[in-house]
C-alpha cells in the first residue's frame, strides 16, 4: 500500500520556521555545556543558554530507530522498523512522518544528511515528506570527503568534507525559502565512524590531554576519543554556521531550532559517570542533549526536568506551529508545549519506554528498571550500580508491567518481514539498488560484515547470482546502469539482469580496477569496509512490467577468474 498525502494547505506568514539538528553517535557527555572539558562546543550551548534545555531526554540505542521515533512521533517497533540495514530500516508506508505534516501546512521542506530510514522510494525521503533531499539514505558511508552522494534520487558528488557539505545545502534551502516558512533537517553522520574530520580540528585534538575520563577509563582508546571530539567540534563549528546564516537572512527570531543525538556515545568516553554507551538500553545509551531555542517564544536558559523523549517532537513541533499533525495513528509521543512556555503546567507522570530489539528497559520521572531486571533511581545513581527493587518492589512492577505491555502491543510481529524493496515506483523517476539490500548467493561475498557501505566481490563461479526481494511499482522502460570493478586480465564477462519475464544482456568491455581506498583519511582503524571508486556503465534499457518477483544479477559467461565487483544498480525511468 502507498500512503497518498493530502494537497498542502494555506498557512499563516508569521508561522516558525524550523529547523532539527541531529547528530550519530554524539553522546550527552560529548558537550562543553554538560561540564566535558575535553572539548568546546559554543555554537551548540548557546542554544540552550538562549534557549531551553532538557535535563532528561531520551531516545532510542541506535541510528535507524531514533530516527523513525523522531519523523513518526511513535515507538519503532510500531512502524516496521527492526533493524538497522537490508530493508529493516525502513518505516512502514501507512506511517505519517513529521515532514508530511509539515507539508500539508504548507511548509517547504528539506532533508540533508543521514537519513537511514529507505533508500528506495517511497521510502525515500522524497516520499516522506520531504521536498528536497541531499545526503546519502544508507546507514553510515565509507567516506567523508567528497564522496558520491544524491541529490532527490540522482547520484552526484559531494562537494569536500561531508558535514561542512551538508551544512552548505541546508543553507542554500534556508536562502531559497527565507520567505518561509520552512521545515530543515539535518541528520548529521558524525562522529559515527569511520573516524575522519578535518586536519584542523584534528590538530587540535590528536596530542590533546585528556582530562575528563570514562568510567572505565581502561576502555578508552585515545585515537577513536580524540576523533569523535574533534567530530564533535567541527559539528559546533557547522550549527554555527547556520545560526549565523539565520541571523544574517533576519529569520532567526521567528526560527525554531532543535539539537539532539540518536544514541548514546560510539566508544568509551566521558558520559556523565552514567552506564551505557551506543547499543545500550541503560542511561548512557539512550540519554541526549535536547536543546530546543526559539527567540520569539522561549525564556532564556530554562531547564526542563519532566523527562521527554524523541517520540515527542513530532506532536511538540507541530504545535508550536500551530498545525495539525496528519498521522491519524495513535502517537506515542506527547507535545511538550506546556514544558516550554508555561511556568507550573498541568504535567502528568508518564514512563518511557526504551528498546533496542530484546534489551528493553523503562523510565519514569525517577527511576530506570534496566533490561538486567534491576531498578535504579538514577538521580542518586546514574551508574545504575545499586538495585534497588528488593527495596521498591511496587515501582519495579509498574514499571515491568508497562515493558510487558509494550512487548504486548508495540512489538507485535517485530522482526517479521515480507516487505519486498519496490524498485521503479510511478512517482519517481530513479531508483537505487545497491549491494547492500541485495543476496549473495554461492561464493560471493561482501566485503565487509556491515552491510550499509559494502560491495560485493569474489565472484568467481559463473553459476553464483546475487538477487533482490523486488515489487516493480510501474510497468515502463528503464535504462539501467551499473557501477563495478574489473582487472583488466578478467574483462569480457557477459552479466544478466531479470525480473520475472524481463531480460538485459550486457558485457564487461572496460577495464576498472581501483585500489581499496578511505583509510588515507582516517584517523582511527576502521571497522567498516573500504571504498573503491567504481566504474559506471550503461548496460542498456529493460522493460519491465509491474509486480512481485526476484531480481537478478547473474553471468552467462566468465573468461577470466572473476566475473567483476559489484556496488550499484541504478534505474532510470525512460521518458
Amino acid at each position: 500500500m502507498f500512503f497518498v498525502l493530502v494537497a498542502s494547505s494555506p498557512i499563516a506568514a508569521d508561522r516558525p520556521n524550523v529547523v532539527v539538528f541531529l547528530t550519530d553517535d554524539q553522546g550527552w557527555g560529548d558537550l562543553s555545556i554538560n561540564g566535558n572539558k575535553n572539548l568546546n562546543t559554543p555554537h551548540i550551548d548557546s542554544l540552550a543558554r538562549e534557549g531551553i534545555r532538557f535535563d532528561r531526554f531520551y531516545v532510542c540505542a541506535v541510528c535507524s530507530p531514533t530516527r523513525a521515533e523522531f519523523l513518526t512521533g511513535r515507538y519503532h517497533a510500531r512502524s516496521g522498523v527492526y533493524s538497522t540495514s537490508q530493508g529493516g530500516e525502513r518505516m512502514d508506508l501507512d506511517e505519517v512522518t513529521i515532514a508530511d505534516t509539515f507539508k500539508a501546512a504548507g511548509y517547504a521542506t528539506g532533508a540533508f544528511g543521514k537519513w537511514h530510514n529507505g533508500m528506495q522510494y517511497p521510502y525515500h525521503p522524497n516520499g516522506r515528506g520531504f521536498d528536497e533531499y541531499y545526503g546519502f539514505a544508507s546507514g553510515h558511508w565509507g567516506d567523508y570527503f567528497s564522496p558520491p552522494l544524491e541529490r532527490n534520487g540522482k547520484i552526484v558528488q559531494g562537494e569536500g568534507f561531508l558535514v561542512d557539505d551538508l551544512t552548505d545545502k541546508a543553507m542554500k534551502f534556508m536562502e531559497k525559502n527565507r520567505d518561509g516558512p520552512f521545515f530543515a533537517y539535518i541528520p548529521y553522520n558524525t562522529p559515527h565512524s569511520p573516524m575522519q574530520v578535518p586536519d584542523e580540528f584534528w590538530e587540535r585534538f590528536k596530542d590533546k590531554e585528556i582530562v575528563m575520563r570514562n568510567r572505565e577509563p581502561e576502555g578508552e582508546v585515545m585515537s577513536h576519543l580524540r576523533s569523535a571530539l574533534a567530530m564533535c567540534e567541527n559539528i559546533d563549528w557547522n550549527v554555527g554556521r547556520v545560526l549565523e546564516k539565520l541571523d544574517d537572512l533576519g529569520i532567526a527570531d521567528n526560527t525554531i531550532v532543535v539539537y539532539f543525538h540518536d544514541n548514546g556515545p560510539n566508544g568509551v568516553r566521558w558520559n556523565g559517570d552514567m552506564k551505557g554507551r551506543k547499543g545500550s538500553t541503560d542511561e548512557g545509551g539512550v540519554r541526549t542533549a535536547m536543546h530546543m531555542r526559539w527567540r520569539a517564544k522561549f525564556e532564556k536558559g530554562k531547564v526542563v526536568k519532566q523527562i521527554g523523549s524523541g517520540i515527542d517532537l513530532h506532536p511538540t513541533l507541530a504545535d508550536l506551529a500551530g498545525i495539525p499533525t496528519v498521522n491519524k495513528k495513535r502517537l506515542d509521543g506527547r507535545s511538550l508545549k506546556p514544558l516550554l512556555l508555561e511556568d507550573n503546567p498541568d504535567w502528568k507522570g508518564r514512563i518511557i519506554i526504551n528498546q533496542w530489539k530484546d534489551r528493553i528497559s523503562a523510565r519514569n520521572q525517577r527511576y530506570r528498571l534496566g533490561d538486567d531486571g534491576g531498578l535504579y533511581e538514577i538521580n542518586r545513581d546514574p551508574g545504575q550500580r545499586n538495585d534497588i527493587s528488593q527495596q521498591n518492589p511496587d515501582v519495579a512492577k509498574r514499571l515491568q508491567a508497562a515493558i510487558d505491555h509494550f512487548k504486548k502491543n508495540a512489538m507485535k510481529g517485530y522482526g517479521q518481514d515480507d516487505r519486498p524493496f519496490i524498485f521503479a515506483h510511478p512517482d519517481y523517476k530513479y531508483t537505487q539498488i545497491p549491494a547492500r539490500d541485495g543476496i549473495a548467493h554461492g561464493e560471493i561475498e561482501r566485503s565487509n560484515r556491515w552491510p550499509n557501505c559494502s560491495f560485493f566481490r569474489n565472484w568467481v563461479n559463473v553459476d553464483d547470482i546475487i538477487t533482490w526481494d523486488a515489487e516493480v511499482g510501474f510497468s515502463g522502460k528503464y535504462r539501467v546502469e551499473i557501477e563495478y570493478a574489473c582487472p583488466e586480465e578478467d574483462v569480457g564477462s557477459t552479466i544478466q539482469l531479470s525480473f520475472n519475464n524481463s531480460k538485459l544482456k550486457g558485457k564487461i568491455t572496460e577495464a576498472h580496477n581501483p585500489l581499496l581506498r578511505g583509510g588515507e583519511n582516517d584517523r582511527h582503524p576502521r571497522g567498516e569496509s573500504y571504498v573503491k571508486d567504481f566504474k559506471t556503465m550503461e548496460l542498456g534499457v529493460i522493460d519491465l512490467e509491474k509486480g512481485v518477483g526476484t531480481l537478478t544479477l547473474s553471468a552467462l559467461e566468465k573468461p577470466g577468474s572473476q566475473v567483476m565487483e559489484f556496488r550499484l544498480l541504478m534505474l532510470t525511468r525512460v521518458e
